[in-house]
């Protein structure tokens, strides 16, 4: 397919559903936009591949560049493509399709304004980098901004830059960092009418679980936006069969921290509240860093500026603490309601598309 990388980025992003990529399959999405890309034939525009990652970068000699990421793999089809659009019960018209909010609409926004400053330079505010990368969706050790983060850290610098995450339309400053741990419990089996002749390990996890089912999270405000903490259990193993008592039990436990935590900070706060005893372990399992709001920073301003001063804090996790790692600002700034992503009837309004659009194009060309 031929994308059409004009001023009508509802058009591009039915364009971009009804080119099915779910992760490990990207190879015709990234095929089409790095064709579309190259035809822009503009002065001053370079375009790279790295596998299935498309990086396209202008050299206007702007002193300040604009970095607009977004992945080009959604989760697998449950049966909606290609995309169709309908009228809800107000009238409103509804985009649906796979990638509709997660996150085809937020970069057809990126890929459309890109293209429309590459081919009018003099309007824009800042040179600009595009990222279309692969493998979001999936484990770290495929995805495209993490490949680029390690091999070409020098592609992802930047003054500030956004990802298309589904935000509503608003701002959604830097992300939440989060750790996954193990906590493992041994002790010795036995036939449960002989209980005394084993050691119960899921017992031995009482003490952890009640003060995880103790604990207070905190609220933190930065830079405007309020962070919410949380420490929890999310999973529970520890079983042999109904007649044994067992030897192995096992705790998965989630702390999601503000950014004002280094990781190290808050391993150490978690190791804290755990408290392990005597006869239990912990066991990193994963380990993504926060990223700091930036909202701070005067270039960000600008963009604050554009959507009339809407913003709040990301609890999840995303790609920005890449950037943020490097030094770079981030936000997170798409159409739709992240509620939808990876839903079978993921849905994304169209007049928000077209409203996340403009407020990013007089961004970019305020001077």
């Amino acid at each position: 397919m031929e994308l059409q990388l004009i001023d009508a980025p509802v058009t591009l992003t039915t364009q971009l559903i009804d080119i099915e990529s779910p992760s490990h399959h990207e190879a015709a999405i990234a095929d089409a936009v790095e064709t579309a890309l190259a035809a822009l034939d503009a002065d001053g525009v370079e375009v790279q591949r790295f596998g299935n990652t498309v990086v396209a970068r202008t050299h206007f000699g702007r002193g300040q560049r604009v970095v607009l990421a977004g992945h080009v793999d959604t989760v697998p089809l449950a049966d909606n493509t290609p995309h169709r659009i309908e009228r809800d019960a107000s009238g409103a018209e509804i985009l649906y399709g796979c990638g509709a909010v997660d996150m085809k609409s937020g970069l057809a926004c990126y890929l459309s304004a890109f293209a429309a400053l590459a081919r009018d330079p003099e309007r824009a505010a800042f040179d600009l980098t595009l990222i279309a990368y692969e493998g979001e969706e999936v484990a770290t050790e495929f995805n495209g901004l993490y490949h680029l983060e390690r091999d070409h850290p020098e592609l992802l610098a930047g003054d500030l830059a956004l990802l298309g995450e589904p935000s509503g339309g608003i701002i959604e400053a830097g992300c939440q960092g989060s750790i996954r741990v193990f906590v493992d419990a041994h002790g010795t089996r036995a036939h449960s009418a002989r209980s005394w002749l084993g050691d119960n390990a899921a017992h031995r996890l009482a003490g952890v679980l009640q003060r995880i089912a103790d604990y207070t999270p905190r609220s933190v405000e930065i830079a405007g936006c309020e962070y919410r903490e949380g420490l929890n259990v999310v999973g529970m193993e520890g079983f042999v069969a109904t007649n044994t008592i067992p030897d192995h039990a096992r705790l998965t436990v989630n702390f999601r921290y503000a950014p004002d935590r280094s990781v190290e900070d808050a391993k150490a706060h978690l190791e804290e509240v755990l408290a392990l005893e005597g006869g239990l372990s912990l066991l990193y399992d994963d380990i993504a860093p926060a990223a700091l709001p930036g909202l701070d920073d005067p270039v960000a301003g600008g963009l604050v500026a554009a959507v009339g001063g809407k913003f709040r804090a990301k609890y999840g996790w995303t790609d920005v603490a890449r950037f943020s790692s490097l030094g770079v600002p981030a936000v997170n700034f798409g159409p739709g309601d992240p509620g939808f992503a990876h839903k079978r009837d993921e849905q994304c309004p169209v007049d928000q598309i077209e409203h996340v659009y403009a407020q990013l194009m007089d961004y970019l060309t305020a001077k």
